[in-house]
């Protein structure tokens, strides 16, 4: 249990880092103020986020952070690799969707886009640790176990 948990908080600090790390990609969308708490200061980005390539960034690297959170999470529990996988991605769509519901000034595109991207790619994730134990460890996983 102890495992599972750890494994669940490896996967999504490997998110946070890939989501963290590709919004930096244009220095223009984040500019850092130290002297206000990170809450006011991400309301702030969202607030004056205009153009909609920050939020197609932000989709595309949720994306990719819920595969390789999906697959770190996957390879670190014993059973259950597919669930614990999918459950980055369900934990990943509540703080995208907790954001939504507390910064208003999000594109459409992208509160819709979020349930699109999270599940099927952190399922994605797990899918790949189970191919790969099927392949060439010859461990055979089923995808509920």
């Amino acid at each position: 249990m102890i495992r599972n948990f750890i494994a669940i908080l490896v996967g999504l600090g490997v998110a946070a880092v890939i989501i963290a790390l590709s919004i930096r990609i244009d220095s223009s969308w984040i500019q850092y103020d130290y002297n206000i708490n990170p809450y006011a200061h991400w309301q702030r980005v969202i607030n004056t986020a205009v153009r909609p390539d920050f939020f197609i960034v932000l989709l595309v690297a949720g994306g990719i952070a819920s595969i390789f959170g999906g697959i770190t999470t996957a390879i670190l529990v014993k059973n259950a690799k597919q669930a614990y996988a999918i459950l980055i991605g369900i934990l990943l769509f509540l703080i995208a969707l907790t954001d939504i519901l507390k910064n208003q000034n999000h594109p459409t595109f992208y509160e819709i886009g979020i349930f699109f991207v999270f599940f099927p790619f952190s399922w994605l994730g797990g899918e790949i640790v189970v191919w790969i134990y099927r392949k060439f460890f010859k461990k055979d996983i089923a995808p509920h176990n």
